[in-house]
């Protein structure tokens, strides 16, 4: 297949989301159902509250939507292709209901984190039955040097790869545009690889993904209009998570997923500092991006603004992610 082909699933992807999120938008301020902001945030954020939240629903939309035809149309509409868009669904499903009981049900807390991680591994588990069923190894590639074999061991990797990066997504989407156009360039990564293994399938869905973000960044970038709420990033991760998978890259994911990474460190140092330490913190706020919001470690310079962490976090993340596909198509 040829490259021009694929800019069928981003265009279709891309029109969809545009064109439908005006109208979703207006329907969510109708209601009145928006984001409310972090206690500490209030004051830096205070223009945030109330905007509308679960735009995710409409890019998860246009991506199924131009995978299906784009699949249909070329032929490449395989159980890969089906998987990956089921952990779409999946995991979006679970970030709705998360949202739609904090929104519409004016409840602060949504589901449970047993609930969540519940769907989460079933999710995780159904993907690795299908993956040993499409016959694909339960080797590890690591680096492109090593191969580790698995076995059955393969799949509880799989099942906490997937929770894991969904998690971590969802961590990096606290500000302005910061997770779409990240996702976005982790996806540009993969599409490298992928056209680079020939995996025409898995291609389709990430250039729908790249066109469904790069729309609704018009929207969600800084004074943002939407955000995409759980329902959004909680499937972008896992999508992330599987795809590594089906294209045996899974160590790169740590250097494409960098941002989400360090987003997700940053958590989990700070909660054992509180817990070890005596209530000590190594950040003045987590995830990170708000630490940096707030001033830094020194906390003597100016706090920096939404724009400068978007823009200094996507060019780690693009650096990051040009290494690994250096490495990983060399």
């Amino acid at each position: 297949m040829t490259l021009a082909r694929y800019i069928i699933p981003f265009a279709i992807s891309f029109a969809l989301t545009f064109s439908i999120m005006p109208s979703f938008i207006g329907y969510m301020r109708m209601k009145a159902s928006g984001q409310t902001m972090l206690e500490e945030l209030e004051e830096a954020h205070a223009e945030k509250q109330g905007t509308p939240t679960m735009g995710g629903l409409v890019f998860l939309f246009s991506i199924t939507i131009s995978s299906l035809v784009t699949g249909i149309w070329t032929g490449h509409l395989s159980v890969s292709l089906l998987i990956l868009l089921f952990i779409l669904a999946l995991y979006g499903l679970l970030g709705f209901l998360d949202d739609f009981i904090k929104v519409f049900k004016k409840r602060n807390a949504g589901l449970s984190p047993r609930q969540k991680l519940f769907g989460q591994v079933v999710g995780g588990i159904v993907f690795y039955l299908v993956y040993l069923k499409e016959g694909y190894d339960s080797m590890l590639n690591i680096l492109g040097i090593w191969v580790l074999p698995l076995g059955f061991l393969y799949g509880i990797f799989i099942v906490i790869w997937l929770v894991g990066f969904s998690n971590a997504v969802n961590l990096t989407d606290g500000l302005d545009g910061l997770s779409s156009i990240s996702v976005a360039i982790s996806m540009v990564a993969y599409a490298i690889i992928a056209w680079h293994q020939r995996q025409y399938d898995v291609l389709i869905i990430i250039f729908a993904t790249i066109g469904g973000l790069l729309a609704f960044f018009f929207f969600n970038h800084k004074p943002a209009k939407v955000f995409m709420g759980d329902v959004g990033s909680l499937a972008l991760g896992g999508l992330l998570a599987a795809i590594s998978s089906l294209l045996d890259q899974e160590w790169t994911l740590l250097l494409i997923g960098l941002v989400y990474v360090l987003e997700t460190a940053s958590v989990v140092l700070q909660v054992g500092s509180f817990k070890l330490r005596g209530g000590k913190r190594i950040f003045r706020m987590t995830p990170i991006h708000h630490h940096f919001e707030l001033g830094g470690f020194s906390g003597k310079g100016e706090p920096w603004s939404e724009w400068k962490v978007d823009i200094v976090f996507w060019l780690v993340g693009a650096i990051a992610s040009a290494i690994a596909v250096f490495i990983a198509i060399r």
